[in-house]
């Protein structure tokens, strides 16, 4: 039976998501020490993901300041806040203060390809996560979920639900793991004539931007049975916006990522399918790569971290109040 959670819910949600993400974004850029085993002639990363308030980037994060600790190693990360001159200018920075790797979530993947030249010229090791450059040729390693793949499977399994559905697409056009995701979905629902996309809504893949913009496209009027998120921070506005207007027995929600707040709204029937990225595995990689390159080993150009499909039926499997 679904949990009729109410608009007071969901809104200490999101203001307790947004404390606890500004505690980790003060620790993790100002207030962290990563010197209590420096090494002698130690290496400075500099890391700049999209935005520092998802926690998916904070579990990758955890990943590499482990490493880079344990190596005696020293740390710079920033947060550009899903501002793309922000992060060419923090990127800047970095390499002025002498970073010898720049680990990168881009949050425009076109933006970036001057501040990434200046990287290559001075030497300085590109390794890229979660979501692609535009020159990958600027990479040495980029490292993301099989994006497309997880919203093919998400789509197949929405086949398998619905075969007519009046559609909503929540997108971040501007970031290529977000365009591959709602590619991997439209390429599998392509050529069912009962699937029609009503809307696509730019989100940025934020919750406090998908909740207004779903709550104005149920006061516009717009009809629809479905929605396809890009992320689940997203999906989670979404669900806070149908649930405020009692609507979710008559909508179905899904996504990417299976975080905590997701896989608990799928095992109370409140969304319907995520698939799972797992941040672990990829910051685990991001930190072989920086260690492989600076110590003059080989890397792969490209390396995809699986996804997985989470429905009602396996949710459990995966830990509900827990990333993968």
């Amino acid at each position: 039976m679904q949990k009729n959670y109410s608009r007071l819910f969901w809104s200490v949600l999101i203001i307790v998501n947004i404390v606890l993400t500004g505690i980790f974004i003060f620790a993790g850029t100002d207030g962290a020490d990563y010197s209590v085993n420096q090494k002698k002639n130690s290496y400075l990363i500099g890391v700049s993901y999209m935005t520092m308030n998802n926690e998916f980037y904070k579990i990758m994060s955890e990943e590499i300041n482990a490493r880079v600790d344990a190596e005696g190693d020293r740390m710079i990360l920033r947060d550009p806040a899903l501002d793309a001159d922000r992060q060419i200018t923090q990127i800047g920075e970095m390499l002025d203060a002498g970073i010898d790797v720049l680990v990168i979530t881009p949050v425009d993947w076109e933006s970036l390809t001057s501040v990434l030249k200046r990287a290559k010229a001075e030497g300085v090791y590109v390794v890229v996560v979660d979501s692609n450059v535009y020159d990958e040729e600027l990479a040495d390693c980029t490292i993301t979920s099989d994006n497309y793949n997880a919203g093919r499977i998400v789509g197949e399994y929405f086949l398998t639900q619905c075969q007519k559905a009046d559609l909503v697409i929540l997108t971040h056009e501007t970031a290529k793991s977000g365009q591959d995701r709602v590619q991997g979905f439209m390429d599998a629902v392509e050529g069912h004539s009962g699937i029609k996309v009503v809307q696509r809504i730019e989100c940025e893949g934020q919750t406090e931007i998908a909740m207004p913009k779903l709550q104005e496209a149920v006061q516009s009027g717009l009809a629809f049975d479905s929605v396809f998120c890009l992320n689940d921070l997203a999906a989670v506005g979404v669900v806070a916006a149908l649930d405020e207007r009692q609507m979710l027995d008559e909508v179905q929600v899904y996504g990417v990522d299976a975080s905590p707040d997701s896989k608990a709204l799928i095992y109370e029937g409140m969304m319907k399918a995520s698939a799972a990225q797992f941040p672990t595995e990829i910051g685990s990689e991001a930190a072989d790569a920086i260690y492989q390159l600076l110590n003059g080993g080989g890397v792969s150009d490209h390396i995809l971290v699986p996804v997985k499909l989470i429905t009602r039926e396996n949710v459990e499997e995966f830990g509900i109040d827990r990333w993968q």
